[in-house]
């Protein structure tokens, strides 16, 4: 008789955004006439650049004609696209990673959901808190954690680093020595970052422990101050103790298309086992690639021209969440985030539970945002608003709430 994996009924509930989404389908059914303002999920909504819809139409025309059809995808990704991606994002900021050292996917959060099926159950893991549902979603569904405690609303066996407003939503190297250490900057939800010799300490740390950093940079194009790392091998050392991953889907609105990487240096072990070729074979087994049209259309982004209209939409998105984080600051709440990110973090209306200030929002402003508990129980009495909507929207949203003040 057929079985399944009982570890997927410990996750409490729905998955965080498939909950937004069905109270909101029912507040709109009830109330067909709303204009509901979404700074939920963070989708982007600007369309393609140019220079990449040009890079989409003429890969399509290459797979329409015999002499330049292509069909499966390189498991690493296509050559081009590698090397475009060394060059630009490692190379020019110092950091030495090698196209082959680089692995094309359908995704950052594909990856950083994959990337544990080639480490050990026995373990442990740490990830802040707040914190990106995917990262120990995926390790409870691997059975790397114990049940989940509804009272702490916590899964036992998971280190959890509060990022708090006394911390700088930065967590603090934890007493326990874990094996696998999840970090996102600028992180997602709180909007938050690491400087460089905050994030050097954690490269030391894990390579004294012998531990692996997990560092999800998929907002790094958002970065606008200097003394922020736009990736973990700008540390040295870095080689020796961190994976990194990469989007393409909120660097250049890739969401409809789906394109990342992730990069294993191939001198990094876990004990005495390099881990870059179990990766390979991990890619080979179970192919999670990116079509060629589409590694041709993030190929386009490193062009001149893509960099000028990737850097337009970018300061789009982050003008927005300088239209929110100031006007919900002049409507008297506590703001955090939104300089070097497009997530905007804030405090709940009156001491209300962050689903209170959910349904608050929905009903009373018609305004969609990401409660804070979502992500953790440090994000409880939080709230997280995106900058990817419109700038209308985001100026509609604020005089809504301006009525709070």
């Amino acid at each position: 008789m057929a079985t399944i994996n009982r570890n997927y009924l410990k996750l409490p509930g729905s998955y965080l955004f498939s909950m937004i989404a069905k109270k909101v389908n029912e507040y709109s059914e009830m109330n067909p006439g709303a204009d509901i303002i979404r700074l939920g999920i963070g989708d982007v909504t600007k369309p393609l650049i140019p220079a990449v819809t040009k890079a989409l139409h003429n890969a399509v025309d290459e797979m329409g004609n015999a002499e330049t059809f292509r069909g499966y995808a390189p498991d690493l990704g296509y050559e081009f696209l590698r090397n475009a991606i060394s060059d630009n994002d490692y190379k020019s900021r110092g950091c030495d990673i090698s196209p082959d050292e680089i692995f094309v996917s359908d995704g950052a959060k594909s990856d950083c959901s994959n990337i544990q099926e080639i480490f050990g159950l026995d373990n442990t893991i740490a990830v802040c808190d707040p914190v990106y549902p995917v990262y120990v979603d995926s390790n409870v569904m691997a059975g790397r954690t114990g049940d989940y405690d509804e009272a702490l609303q916590r899964f036992k066996g998971v280190i959890y680093m509060p990022c708090t407003a006394g911390n700088g939503f930065v967590p603090e190297i934890p007493d326990e020595v874990p094996d696998l250490i999840y970090l996102c900057f600028p992180n997602n939800p709180t909007g938050a970052v690491m400087k460089k010799d905050q994030l050097r300490e954690w490269v030391d740390f894990a390579r004294k422990n012998g531990s692996i950093i997990l560092y999800d940079a998929a907002y790094e194009a958002f970065i606008s101050e200097s003394d922020v790392p736009h990736s973990i091998y700008e540390c040295e050392g870095a080689r020796e103790c961190a994976i990194e991953f990469k989007s393409f889907s909120k660097t250049a609105g890739f969401t409809g298309l789906r394109l990342g990487y992730t990069v294993i240096p191939k001198d990094l072990k876990a004990g005495t086992e390099r881990l870059w070729p179990l990766w390979e074979r991990r890619h080979g087994t179970k192919y999670n690639g990116a079509p060629y049209i589409v590694q041709r259309a993030g190929e386009a982004i490193y062009s001149d021209e893509g960099r000028a209209q990737v850097r337009g939409q970018i300061a789009g998105y982050l003008e927005n969440a300088a239209i929110i984080s100031e006007g919900l600051m002049s409507a008297g709440y506590e703001v955090y985030g939104g300089a070097n990110a497009p997530y905007i973090w804030m405090k709940t209306k009156d001491g209300m539970t962050s689903w209170e200030f959910f349904d608050y929002l929905l009903k009373e402003k018609q305004i969609v945002g990401t409660p804070g508990s979502g992500f953790g129980p440090a994000g409880e009495g939080y709230f997280r608003l995106t900058a990817f909507g419109t700038k209308e929207n985001s100026i509609r949203a604020i005089d809504r709430l301006k009525g709070d003040s």
